[in-house]
């Protein structure tokens, strides 16, 4: 049968230390509200966390908490911003490895995938995961797409780059074991009855694939 799971995309936390792009400031949540988050879903096994962008409040503020609770996360940085300014450095990337963390690659530079030259794309898709890999001592095969934008040449050159996982910015639920993982982006005004709706997606989807999996059997 299908196992199906949430995954949740978060990007900052607290109080930035640089300044943001315009809209980015939209995917910034409290301190709070990810203190409640991962209450939420600490004995959810059916929920993924994923970090986009590398920004230093992945190390200060996510990493003790999660460890705190026995809990993991994925993390995508952008290779060309380690060591910005509000950025995590190389030694933040290693201190998430160390802690057991999944380090995957969110490209070089905020770029649209869709739009890249054959140079540009092997930057993205093969120089940032490198830097990253080499960082936390073992291959980076995983990805995040920016913005959450592809097409199918984007999917194409992955595969050919050679993710094995690519998460997207489309929301629901997805099945564990799928190569692209769709994913619901945390945003600044979240609350319970957002938090609550998004996480019975999952279970609303894994009763109904349970249930077409038994109607397949008779």
């Amino acid at each position: 049968m299908e196992t199906v799971t949430v995954n949740l995309a978060l990007h900052g936390i607290g109080r930035p230390a640089r300044q943001l792009d315009p809209g980015e400031d939209e995917r910034w949540v409290t301190v709070e509200q990810f203190e409640h988050v991962l209450e939420t879903v600490a004995e959810r096994d059916d929920v993924h966390l994923t970090f986009d962008d590398g920004n230093e409040s992945d190390v200060e503020i996510a990493l003790p908490r999660l460890v705190d609770r026995g809990l993991t996360a994925e993390f995508f940085p952008l290779a060309g911003r380690l060591g910005q300014r509000g950025y995590l450095d190389r030694d933040g990337v290693r201190a998430l490895a160390r802690a057991g963390m999944e380090i995957g690659s969110h490209g070089w530079e905020p770029r649209d995938w869709r739009r890249l030259d054959d140079r540009h794309a092997r930057r993205e898709l093969t120089e940032a995961p490198k830097l990253l890999g080499d960082l936390c001592g073992h291959p980076v095969r995983r990805f995040s797409l920016p913005f959450g934008a592809y097409d199918r040449q984007v999917l194409t050159r992955l595969k050919q780059a050679g993710a094995t996982r690519v998460y997207t910015s489309d929301g629901g639920a997805a099945s564990r074991d799928g190569w692209l993982q769709a994913r619901t982006e945390l945003r600044h005004d979240l609350d319970d009855d957002w938090l609550d709706g998004v996480l019975a997606d999952g279970r609303r989807r894994r009763t109904w694939v349970g249930r077409l999996f038994r109607r397949g059997d008779r």
